[in-house]
C-alpha cells in the first residue's frame, strides 16, 4: 500500500476521473480506477495502479456498489471518489465502514440535482434565473407550445430521472420552432418530467467552481467557456481560466448554503450579452468535466479535497493564474466537424462563428498559456486510448 493511503475513482471514461488520478498519482497515492468498460480512460494513466470493470451505475446500481465493495476489501482502499451523478447516487446512501467520502449526504446531494429546486434557491440569494415555465407532463408541455416564445432550451429537471424503478440519463435540448418543440416533447420518456421550459440565454458560459468544507471555503476557481459540443451549447471543449468576480462567489457560496452543501461544486452560469448580467443554469455537485484547467492553473481541488476531509493543513486554494487555457482535443474536432455539417437553416447559426472562422481559431495556438486536455508527453497512454475510440466510433 501507498504511504499515502489507496483511492479508489469511480467512472474511469470520465475526463474528470482522468484528471484526479494524474493529480493524486503524482502526490504519492495509490489510485484504483474502476468503470463499466473493460479498458478505461483513466485506467490508462502510468498513476492508475489497477483499472477495473464493475457494472453500470446506472443500470445496475446494487450490483454497482457490491463490487464497488469488493474493490475496496481487495484494495484496501481508504478513500472513495465517485465522479458521475449515476454513481453519486447509488454509492452516497450505501454504507462503507471505514471508507472515506468526502461528499455531501445523500439528501444534499439530490436536493442539489434538481434543476427545478436550486433555480429557487438561486431567487432567494440574488441571482438572476431564466424565465421559464414547468411542465409535469407531456400532456401539459404539448399544451404550451402555442402560448410559448422561440428559441427555447427544454431542461429535465433531473439530469438523471427515475421511472418505473429504473434510472435514465437525460439531455437538454434547444428547439428553435413550435415543429421542434413538439417533436422534442413528444420524443422525452416519463423519466424527463417535471420538464424546465426556459427562454434561451445569449451569452458565453461561466463556471464557479468552489470546495467548501466545514463552512468554510478551501478553493475557488472561475473559467469561461469558449467552444462548446454541440456548438449551440453543450459539454464545453476549449476554456479559459478568468480572474475570481468577488460578488458571483459570494452568491454562489451563498446558494450552496441553502444545500447544507459539503464538497466540491461547479455553479454554471450564462452571461447575458444584452445586459451582463450572470444567469444560474444548474449546479453540478461533483468533479466537472474541465477540471484538468483548474489543476493547471494552481487549485489542486482533488488534493484539497482529501486534504480537508483528512483535516490536513494546506493553504488554501485561492490564487491561481489567469488567461490558462485547456483543450479537449477530440471534443474539439467534433465542435468542428458539426460546424462543417450543419446546413445552415438553425437558428442557433447566427450566434456562432462562420464555418471558415470556426476552422481558423480551431488551429490558433496561445503560446504559453495553452494546455491539452488528455494528451500529456509525460503520460501518453490516455489519449492513444481515446484516438482508438475516437476513429472506432466515427
Amino acid at each position: 500500500m501507498s504511504a499515502r493511503g489507496s483511492v479508489l475513482v469511480t467512472d474511469g471514461n470520465e475526463r474528470a476521473a482522468l484528471a484526479i488520478v494524474r493529480s493524486l498519482g503524482r502526490l504519492g497515492y495509490r489510485v484504483v480506477v474502476c468503470s463499466s468498460r473493460r479498458t478505461s480512460l483513466a485506467g490508462a494513466s502510468r498513476f492508475a495502479a489497477a483499472d477495473l470493470q464493475v457494472p453500470d451505475a446506472i443500470a445496475e446500481p446494487e450490483s454497482f456498489v457490491g463490487a464497488i465493495r469488493a474493490a475496496i476489501d481487495r484494495f484496501h482502499v481508504d478513500i472513495l471518489l465517485p465522479v458521475s451523478e449515476p454513481a453519486l447516487l447509488a454509492i452516497l446512501p450505501a454504507q462503507f465502514p471505514g471508507v472515506c467520502i468526502p461528499m455531501p449526504s445523500d439528501a444534499s446531494f439530490r436536493r442539489i440535482s434538481d434543476k427545478a429546486e436550486v433555480l429557487r434557491a438561486a431567487s432567494t440569494v440574488g441571482l438572476p434565473i431564466p424565465a421559464q415555465r414547468v411542465a409535469r407532463s407531456r400532456d401539459e408541455a404539448s399544451a404550451m407550445a402555442d402560448d410559448l416564445e422561440y428559441p427555447l432550451v427544454l431542461k429535465p429537471s433531473r439530469s438523471v430521472g427515475e421511472s418505473g424503478g429504473q434510472r435514465r440519463k437525460q439531455g437538454v435540448q434547444h428547439v428553435a420552432s413550435r415543429v421542434d418543440f413538439l417533436s422534442a416533447v413528444g420524443a422525452l420518456d416519463e423519466a424527463a418530467f417535471p420538464l424546465l421550459i426556459q427562454r434561451r440565454i445569449i451569452g458565453p458560459g461561466i463556471g464557479v467552481f468552489l470546495l467548501v468544507w466545514r463552512g468554510e471555503t478551501r478553493a475557488v476557481f472561475c473559467h469561461r467557456r469558449i467552444r462548446e459540443k454541440p456548438p449551440s451549447g453543450g459539454v464545453s471543449v476549449y476554456r479559459e481560466s478568468i480572474a475570481p468576480n468577488a460578488a458571483l462567489i459570494e452568491r454562489s457560496r451563498a446558494l450552496l448554503d441553502c444545500f447544507d452543501w459539503r464538497g466540491v461544486a461547479m455553479v454554471e452560469y450564462k452571461l447575458d450579452v444584452a445586459t451582463g448580467r450572470p444567469f444560474v443554469m444548474e449546479v453540478n455537485g461533483r468533479f466537472w468535466g474541465s477540471l484538468q484547467l483548474a489543476i493547471d492553473a494552481g487549485v489542486d481541488f482533488p488534493a484539497l479535497l482529501i486534504a480537508a476531509a483528512c483535516d490536513e493543513h494546506v493553504e488554501p486554494g485561492g490564487l491561481y493564474a489567469v488567461g490558462v487555457r485547456s483543450r479537449w482535443w477530440w471534443g474539439d474536432v467534433d465542435h468542428l466537424i458539426a460546424r462543417f455539417r450543419s446546413k445552415g437553416d438553425d437558428s442557433f447559426d447566427d450566434l456562432l462563428p462562420s464555418r471558415w472562422r470556426a476552422l481558423l481559431e480551431f488551429f490558433t495556438w496561445h503560446s504559453g498559456f495553452e494546455r491539452e486536455e488528455v494528451f500529456r508527453a509525460s503520460d501518453p497512454r490516455p489519449f492513444l486510448r481515446e484516438t482508438r475510440r475516437w476513429f472506432r466510433r466515427t
